[in-house]
């Protein structure tokens, strides 16, 4: 990430969000939201390359793991709903629209983004007529240098009270240090049926020849937009240290797992392509 500057893999994000919406019936992820929030200029660009097909393959499956994931950890927070939790800690937000969709009563959604990207979405929303609703708590913050505890403290989340936390598209840009600082202090801090879930890049070295050169070309892409890749994990070795450091249940989904859930029997070719996994950690 770029000093003083808002996240271009942020809008990336926002953009496959949005195309969805256009592009893929049946949808995965409904978010009425996300073309608002991604612009005029991320509507026409998703509707030009889906004109001239610019990287279909690459760019359906990226667009497959990003609703995928945003699907499940939704799915998540609303059986933790069920079960009483009623705040929601939405990590590195980016455009994250949920708190502009939310029907949960009392729930209260809390923000927690680097300080440009926050500043930016603020006016993304402005400039696209979305009001903020009383429920929302923005939080920012560099994961790299400052306490998160804290932060959330101020913002006034209720540490005697669960909460369910969602990371999405962010560790692979953290140091490995930041990324277990943060699943430290959600493991020793927050009540029992508490819960995180977060996507990781899997390591390298662990896939196959023709998903090792799709992480090498994405790695490539993002590292020139300013934003590199810095972790990855072995997932045996990341499930270990979680139960190691306070997680006494994790459920770890990869793509065998989400194309059965959400793209089965599709005909279109959309599909988990399996560079990265979705990880659900319960304290």
């Amino acid at each position: 990430m770029k000093e003083n500057h808002s996240s271009k893999t942020a809008e990336d994000v926002a953009r496959l969000r949005a195309a969805h919406q256009l592009m893929d019936h049946p949808r995965v992820f409904d978010d009425p939201v996300a073309l608002r929030i991604a612009g005029a200029e991320a509507f026409a660009a998703t509707v030009a390359d889906r004109q001239q097909g610019r990287g279909r393959t690459a760019i359906r499956a990226l667009r497959a793991a990003v609703v995928a994931r945003s699907r499940y950890a939704e799915e998540q927070l609303a059986r933790a709903v069920e079960t009483g939790v009623r705040q929601y800690v939405i990590l590195g937000a980016g455009l994250d629209t949920f708190a502009y969709r939310c029907e949960y009563a009392g729930l209260h959604v809390f923000e927690v983004d680097y300080p440009a990207t926050q500043v930016w979405k603020r006016k993304r929303l402005a400039e696209a007529g979305i009001e903020p609703p009383p429920c929302l708590h923005f939080v920012p913050i560099d994961f790299e240098t400052q306490s998160l505890s804290g932060a959330l403290q101020d913002a006034g989340l209720d540490a005697n009270q669960p909460a369910f936390f969602s990371w999405l598209g962010v560790t692979p840009y953290l140091s490995r240090g930041a990324i277990m600082a943060t699943l430290g202090f959600i493991a020793a801090s927050m009540q029992q049926g508490s819960a995180v879930i977060f996507d990781y890049m899997v390591a390298p070295h662990l896939l196959d020849p023709v998903r090792r050169t799709a992480f090498e070309a994405m790695a490539s892409r993002v590292a020139e937009l300013g934003e590199p890749w810095r972790a990855s994990f072995e997932p045996a070795a990341l499930a270990s240290e979680l139960k190691e450091i306070g997680f006494p249940a994790i459920r770890d989904m990869g793509p065998e797992e989400l194309n059965a859930l959400y793209f089965r029997d599709r005909t279109d070719g959309l599909r988990v392509s399996g560079m990265s996994r979705i990880m659900l950690a319960m304290v």
